[in-house]
C-alpha cells in the first residue's frame, strides 16, 4: 500500500479531542508513527490528549518550526518512501492554512506522493459561517502590516475590496485584539460590518457580528485569546463616497463589571 502524507488538524482550543476532532482523523492519528510537527512539545501533548497508543517517546516527532526550511524537506519525507505514513500537524487548526506545513506538501507533490488532507476545525472557517457575513466570496489576509500608513491604507484596501461583495478575513496577536477592534472602528466607514470571534470552540467562545458604530459604543474590553476578525461594507456604497469616520466615541474600559463578563 502506498504511504500517505496526512494533514493532520489539532484543536484550536483546550477542548477534549473528540469534541472537535472527528473519528477518522484520531484513527489516523492513533495509527501513525512519523509527525512533522510546528512545535514538537504542543505536538506530544495532543497525541497524549488523543489517546495514542505508543509511547509518546517512541513516536518519531520532527520538528518544523514556524517557517520550514526547504533544505530538509526531502529528508523528512524519507519514511513516505520507505512505506511509513507521516502526518503533519500545527500547533492549531489545519495544517498549510495559516499554518506550517504549505511547503512541505507542494515538495510531496512534486514528487508525486499521496497527500490526504483531514477533517478538523480551523477558526478561520468556523468565524466565517457564524458571522452572517458573505460566506460565497472571502479572503483571508492574515496580519495587517504593523507600521503606519500601511497598515491603515491595507485596511482601506481591504473595506474597498469588501465593499465588492467579499469578506476579509484577518487575525491579530492576541493581546493586541481590544487596540485592533479600535483601529478597525475608527478606520472603517460607520455601516461596515465587524464580527470578533474570540476563542473559537473554547470555553470563552465569543462570536458577534455589529457596525463599526454599534462596535464604538460598545463597552467591551476583550480578552486575550485567539481572535478571528472579519469585515464587509456596505455593498452600494460608490468607491468617490468614501469617508473615514474620525469621530468615534473613545471605548470605555470599564475596571470592573466589563460587557465580556456580561456577555
Amino acid at each position: 500500500m502506498t504511504a500517505t502524507l496526512y494533514l493532520l488538524p489539532n484543536r484550536i482550543a483546550e477542548r477534549p479531542v473528540e469534541e472537535t476532532i472527528p473519528a477518522y482523523t484520531l484513527e489516523v492519528l492513533r495509527r501513525t508513527q512519523f509527525f512533522l510537527a510546528e512545535n514538537a512539545k504542543s505536538a506530544r501533548a495532543y497525541l497524549k490528549a488523543a489517546s495514542h497508543p505508543q509511547a509518546i517517546a517512541e513516536l518519531h516527532i520532527e520538528e518544523i518550526g514556524h517557517e520550514p526550511q526547504s533544505e530538509k524537506i526531502d529528508e523528512w519525507l524519507t519514511p513516505l518512501l520507505e512505506g511509513h505514513d507521516i502526518a503533519i500537524v500545527s500547533e492549531s487548526g489545519c495544517p498549510g492554512v495559516a499554518d506550517p506545513g504549505a511547503t512541505i506538501v507542494a515538495r510531496a507533490q512534486e514528487k508525486g506522493l499521496k497527500v490526504k488532507p483531514l477533517v478538523g476545525p480551523s477558526s478561520i472557517l468556523l468565524a466565517l459561517m457564524a458571522s452572517g457575513l458573505d460566506g460565497q466570496h472571502f479572503r483571508f489576509l492574515g496580519y495587517l502590516p504593523i507600521k503606519e500608513p500601511s497598515r491603515t491604507q491595507a485596511l482601506r484596501d481591504a473595506e474597498h475590496q469588501s465593499a465588492k461583495g467579499e469578506t476579509q478575513i484577518f487575525i491579530e496577536t492576541p493581546y493586541r485584539n481590544q487596540a485592533f477592534l479600535e483601529f478597525l472602528c475608527q478606520t472603517l466607514q460607520a455601516d461596515t460590518k465587524i464580527t470578533i470571534a474570540c476563542d473559537v470552540t473554547g470555553e470563552a467562545e465569543f462570536i458577534r457580528t455589529k457596525t463599526a458604530l454599534e462596535w464604538s459604543e460598545e463597552n467591551i474590553d476583550l480578552p486575550k485569546l485567539p481572535t478571528i476578525f472579519a469585515i464587509l461594507a456596505v455593498k452600494s456604497r460608490k468607491n468617490n463616497e468614501r469617508k473615514v469616520k474620525k469621530d468615534f466615541k473613545h471605548f470605555a474600559r470599564k475596571k470592573q463589571g466589563s460587557f465580556w463578563r456580561q456577555a
